[in-house]
């Protein structure tokens, strides 16, 4: 089993300097910090803001960097929060800002006008109940209904550019990339629009890649050769190791991990497979439960995020094997490091924290999988980084075959391969970018 594998990479620095910091002490509970000034602003402000003059920038108040983020889905507000925490860890002369889009455009939401509920929350919704089949067919839907309202969106943003005044935009989400570029131009002439893609591909059209967009960061080459075929230049295109992590990966101390499994209850030698699929769970974890109870030499932990009612159920079957249930938690990083293999949606998010901590995984692709997450099934493949089914229903017979120790040992090594530090190169872009255009303080 690999649990006794060594640290992951560290970030260049001792832990005693990246703690001094502070931020990762307090979690990062919200999207703030104490080194970074981090503010979002809704759009039923932006008219009396619009009114006060704008704060103008200073040689000595180093760069504002302004990130862009909305909740459908938990990766874009997982990747600002784990950009502004690899700044502050490194001390940058940087005032962060973030502006979650949803909350700006409020008042454009057709759905939240027709039924009172938000378009992201509407998402959220259809990801928690499974309710995925046909999501390719709505993205030219809500692609048209962006262009609609291309005009007042790129108004908005502007009164919100204006106001704000930072040196570097750095998009987090897609969908938007056009009306954010667009805006920019107009409100900050000059001033660099960078979208940052927190899946591993593009899903054309109009999806993260725009003819419009001007610097690139993009995660896999899959996704950089998509870039250059829309015609973007080399220079404006930057590859990293991967997605975005929180820097808590990079931080975990020493740990006795048999010491650890007993603490929950478990075998401190069974294989140990880590069971989640997102902040909300779903309810396919509890069909997988029953299959997965017939195994024998097998324990399981089950993280069933903020959903009481699937940890519930859960707890109440009688589990024949060793098994672990935890609701929310921020401690991912400590149920990795204790487990041997992952099985969950092929998320960018959750499937790049478990293969930086040398978990194979097991994913499922069908017609319910998001299109934007199709591509991740491929890649598992292609790298032989676990095992992807056509439906969980076979969970039981992928389990079996991952625990050959040929095939186990064959993707837990490719995965210890990819050592993706791809927050710290980000920031490294970001900071090249903002000298480039004159907008950094010199260090």
């Amino acid at each position: 089993m690999w649990s006794g594998w060594d640290v992951p990479p560290q970030s260049g620095k001792t832990r005693q300097e990246v703690e001094s910091g502070s931020l990762l002490r307090t979690g990062l509970e919200g999207l703030g910090g104490s080194t970074a000034s981090v503010v979002s602003r809704t759009g039923e402000h932006l008219e009396q803001e619009a009114r006060e003059p704008a704060r103008a920038m200073t040689s000595t108040a180093g760069s504002r960097v302004s990130l862009v983020y909305f909740d459908a889905g938990g990766g874009h507000r997982s990747a600002a929060r784990a950009l502004i925490a690899a700044a502050q860890e490194q001390q940058l002369p940087w005032e962060i800002d973030t502006l979650n889009l949803q909350e700006l455009l409020d008042p454009l939401d057709p759905v939240k006008k027709l039924i009172g509920i938000r378009v992201q929350d509407v998402y959220n919704l259809m990801l928690e109940k499974g309710w995925t089949l046909g999501s390719a067919q709505i993205l030219p839907i809500l692609h048209a209904v962006i262009r609609g309202h291309h005009d007042v969106i790129i108004r908005f943003l502007v009164l919100h550019w204006q106001k704000a005044r930072p040196n570097l935009v750095v998009s987090l989400i897609p969908n938007f990339n056009r009306q954010l570029r667009e805006s920019v131009r107009q409100a900050l002439p000059g001033v660099p629009f960078v979208t940052v893609l927190t899946d591993l591909a593009d899903y054309p059209p109009h999806f993260w890649i725009e003819r419009e967009s001007e610097y690139l960061i993009v995660g896999t080459e899959h996704a950089m050769e998509q870039a250059f075929a829309m015609g973007h230049s080399r220079d404006h295109v930057s590859l990293t190791s991967g997605m975005i992590l929180n820097p808590a990966f990079y931080l975990l101390p020493a740990t006795d991990y048999r010491r650890q499994r007993e603490s929950l209850g478990l075998d401190s030698h069974r294989l140990t497979g880590l069971v989640m699929f997102g902040g909300q769970g779903s309810r396919v974890m509890m069909e997988m439960a029953r299959r997965l109870n017939r195994l024998d030499r097998l324990q399981l932990i089950f993280i069933a995020g903020r959903n009481q009612k699937l940890e519930a159920e859960l707890r109440k079957i009688p589990f024949g094997i060793p098994v672990h249930i935890e609701g929310f938690t921020s401690e991912m990083p400590r149920f990795m490091r204790i487990s041997d293999f992952f099985i969950g949606k092929p998320g960018p998010g959750s499937l790049s924290e478990a293969l930086f901590m040398g978990l194979p995984a097991i994913v499922e692709r069908n017609a319910w999988t998001l299109p934007q997450e199709r591509f991740n099934t491929d890649w598992i493949t292609e790298k032989e980084l676990g095992i992807v089914v056509p439906s969980f229903r076979q969970i039981d017979q992928a389990v079996e075959r991952l625990r050959d120790p040929v095939v186990f040992a064959r993707c837990r090594v490719n995965a210890r391969r990819l050592r993706n530090r791809a927050v710290y190169e980000v920031i490294a872009i970001l900071e090249n970018i903002l000298e480039k255009k004159g907008g950094a303080r010199p260090r």
